[in-house]
């Protein structure tokens, strides 16, 4: 085995940094688990909660309200969800919030002094939720992206990484995992945030893990056409344009217009001119500071210069597919091996429908929960420690040192490899989708995958993690068409124009597994 620069053991790893991750590291610990949590960031400002606010699925203990919250959800995700999901999750957030506040979340009172806790401000929550993983005992690694899981013949034991401190490499022996490292986006600016590449999915698949739910992967958000920040919510205060300066949505619908013309070929402009006092600006400012960032460091007024819009792909993040969840506990089909937040399929809550915040925010505050406990749970149980394991590293794909075992036509950090892939899901092929244009970008990327998935050149901790990240990217754009191509329905997000009804006859999940060659199956919703 060779020599790690940073060798530790401990029960349970945890993998990731934005909410999910923070709660399981959190759960685990206080379980009694020795707990390491790794992130390819800053656990406290890593993922997409920090940056702004979000809202959660928080419902007092009325039954009536509940039952509604739980039947609309139900048919809004094309009857795909589980209703006992949705109560778990009502309950399990309801304590949370109430956590939250006890480690001194400054809630917002109404005038009778009942806290509002229904939103949380990014930065405030994740800072708080940094402090408090801390405070349990959790060695916390920043900065340490994970490129492969160890495993053995009793399941997953560890990871191994390396560090953008200093470039050196690192391993973490642990007995349980928790792969809480988001979903995967495919933002048309190069990979954008660090989080949203799919490393996840890749490194469970590489251990067997199966897939469900990647048909669900048709959300395009939003964006400055000069940023990639996707939190449109505030568009909602704005005014569409045509390029000849003709108003769009005078009806106050945006429906599908900024994606028909992107799709086309054509601008979308807009303007938050109907925050038309001071006052009203100030209090967008504040709720969504993120928001405005790429308009400061452009010199554009957003409130009262026109400027153009464009959408990015969201893939898994905003949609519902993820690692297959085998039972409540978030464990998968690896033993020792969870699966928390966006990384996780979140069917069984959502169905096939999903969105920003709320179900999703509330999901990762839950399956963190549930993840960090069971896995304390079962690496508590094993009578052999990890450090005594005979365990081998899993991962292949974009990590090879040298051109030996494959025809690496482009370099790592090549933009060109990116920009291909980020093609095969464009609007025309993945939003407005058919056959013919599903069947013949998979071809596409069944060809970029022996490029993708093969060896990749360079010891720069950069270049062996983009390398990775790529890797990732194409291989979820493979799931996601190979899924959407075996719904032959419209349901939840997935649509296909061959077919535009919902056929009760498909009430499945449409479970993957496999890289190379990707095999699917049906599994049959509970009623």
């Amino acid at each position: 085995m060779n020599e790690f620069d940073t060798r530790l053991t401990a029960d349970v790893l945890v993998i990731g940094g934005g909410p999910a991750a923070a709660w399981a590291a959190w759960s685990a610990a206080s379980k009694g688990a020795e707990v390491v949590l790794v992130d390819k960031g800053y656990l406290g400002t890593s993922g997409a909660t920090a940056p702004g606010g979000t809202n959660l699925l928080y419902l007092p203990p009325d039954q009536k309200l509940r039952d509604q919250a739980v039947e609309q959800r139900y048919k809004g995700g094309g009857f795909l969800s589980e209703p006992s999901w949705t109560y778990r999750v009502l309950d399990q957030v309801y304590i949370n919030l109430e956590r939250i506040e006890q480690w001194g979340y400054p809630f917002v009172r109404d005038e009778e002094g009942v806290p509002k806790r229904g939103h949380l401000q990014g930065l405030e929550y994740m800072n708080l939720m940094r402090k408090v993983v801390l405070k349990a005992g959790v060695k916390v690694l920043d900065h340490h992206p994970s490129l492969e899981l160890l495993v053995d013949e009793h399941g997953v034991g560890g990871a191994r990484g390396i560090s953008r401190l200093d470039n050196k490499e690192w391993e973490v022996r642990a007995n349980a995992v928790v792969l809480a490292t988001g979903g995967c986006a495919f933002l048309s600016k190069g990979l954008g945030c660090n989080v949203l590449t799919g490393d996840g999915l890749l490194m469970a698949s590489e251990l067997g893990a199966e897939l469900s739910g990647m048909e669900f992967s048709r959300a395009y958000a939003p964006s400055a056409a000069f940023g990639t920040i996707t939190r449109g919510r505030l568009l909602g205060w704005a005014t569409y344009y045509d390029e000849a300066g003709n108003i769009l949505n005078a009806d106050g619908n945006r429906g599908q217009i900024l994606q028909r013309a992107v799709s086309e070929g054509r601008t979308v402009y807009a303007m938050l001119n109907k925050a038309d006092t001071p006052e009203k600006r100030a209090i967008l400012r504040r709720s969504h500071a993120v928001f405005f960032l790429p308009y400061d460091r452009t010199g554009i007024d957003p409130f009262t210069q026109k400027f153009p819009l464009t959408v990015r792909c969201e893939g898994t993040v905003r949609g519902t597919g993820g690692i297959r969840l085998a039972a409540e506990d978030c464990s998968t089909t690896v033993a020792g091996l969870y699966a928390a937040g966006d990384a996780a399929s979140r069917e069984r809550l959502m169905g096939g429908m999903s969105g920003g915040g709320a179900f999703n925010a509330s999901w990762a505050i839950c399956s963190g929960t549930w993840s960090g406990e069971a896995a304390a749970a079962y690496a508590l149980s094993l009578a052999k420690h990890a450090g005594h394991r005979r365990l081998r590293a899993a991962g292949r794909y974009g990590l090879q040192r040298n051109d030996s075992e494959g025809p690496a036509t482009w370099r790592p950090d090549n933009k060109e490899l990116v920009t291909a892939v980020q093609q095969e899901v464009s609007l025309k092929i993945n939003y407005f989708r058919n056959v013919p244009n599903l069947r013949a970008s998979l071809d596409r990327l069944n060809a970029l995958w022996g490029v993708a998935g093969s060896s990749a050149r360079g010891d720069n901790v950069q270049q062996r993690v983009r390398a990775r990240e790529i890797a990732a990217m194409t291989a979820t754009a493979r799931w996601m068409h190979t899924a959407s191509l075996e719904r032959k329905e419209t349901r939840g997000m997935h649509t296909l124009e061959e077919y535009p009804e919902q056929d009760p006859a498909q009430l499945h999940r449409i479970v993957l597994s496999g890289i190379e060659q990707i095999a699917v199956r049906y599994d049959k919703v509970p009623v």
